[in-house]
């Protein structure tokens, strides 16, 4: 059964990295319909192109699923984040239904205006210590790796999944610091642009939240830890996905429909 939302903004899948969790990201691309597809940046993790090739077979599968959904009318728009900066010199052009923008003002179906953006453009990292930002990537790649074998053990011993990042996230101050930071730039920002709400990626850290001056800032999340999405629904109102636990209700559900007999056999 598929699920129709009005809008899907997703980001930080990080394609061409061992990373990413693309089998989950191709299940919810073939669960899931929209209107409107923002892939909010970092998709294409051309920097790890950089240290060696990887690409599987299964990675071209997502890229080509995403252009079946833009040929069947949905309205595809990709802006680069800093991991495939490359493609922003793009911006402006259309590849096979795909609309290639720096950032994108979209308005939801109950009238509010989102500034659509990846978000390093606000990283101060990123945009003057470029070094200091690949040490940083090459240093998280080592903690998923760490975290993948950490939570195979996990599983063994019965245990549910448990990141480390997503921890370090909380509970570390330096870090707490730079997101809360993060969120005050980008609400002085909408207010700049005179809209509603930021929509972003680039953190690897999905949230709702209310910022200062009325305004909603809302992140992506990432496909290399914690498989979210944003969606908007028919009437405009817009949440986070987390499709490591939809996808397990709707396998529930796909089950209780069975018959009896489907089930026994």
């Amino acid at each position: 059964m598929t699920i129709h939302y009005r809008s899907i903004w997703i980001s930080d899948t990080h394609l061409g990295t061992k990373g990413c969790k693309a089998e989950q990201l191709r299940d919810f691309l073939d669960n899931v319909d929209c209107d409107y597809l923002y892939l909010v940046g970092d998709i294409i993790d051309l920097w790890k192109f950089k240290s060696g090739f990887y690409w599987p077979a299964l990675h071209s599968d997502i890229v080509q699923r995403v252009i079946d959904k833009a040929k069947k009318g949905t309205r595809v728009i990709y802006i680069p984040g800093n991991h495939d900066e490359q493609f922003r010199k793009h911006a402006g052009m259309h590849f096979n239904g795909i609309d290639i923008q720096l950032n994108a003002i979209h308005t939801t179906q109950d009238g509010r205006k989102f500034l659509v953006l990846h978000g390093d453009e606000f990283d101060s990292i990123v945009c003057h210590n470029k070094n200091l930002a690949y040490i940083g990537s090459e240093a998280y790649e080592v903690l998923l790796v760490v975290n993948r074998w950490l939570n195979v053990l996990r599983t063994k011993l019965g245990l549910k999944y448990w990141s480390i990042s997503a921890f370090l996230k909380h509970n570390v101050k330096n870090i707490v610091s730079f997101m809360d930071n993060y969120q005050h730039i980008l609400s002085l920002e909408a207010q700049k642009r005179q809209v509603d709400g930021v929509i972003c990626g680039h953190i690897h850290h999905a949230d709702i939240t209310d910022m200062e001056f009325g305004k909603t800032y809302c992140n992506c999340g990432d496909w290399v830890e914690s498989c979210t999405a944003l969606v908007e629904d028919e009437a405009g109102q817009i949440t986070i996905i987390r499709w490591l636990e939809e996808s397990q209700q709707l396998l529930d559900q796909q089950l209780e429909r069975q018959p009896e007999y489907a089930k026994v056999a």
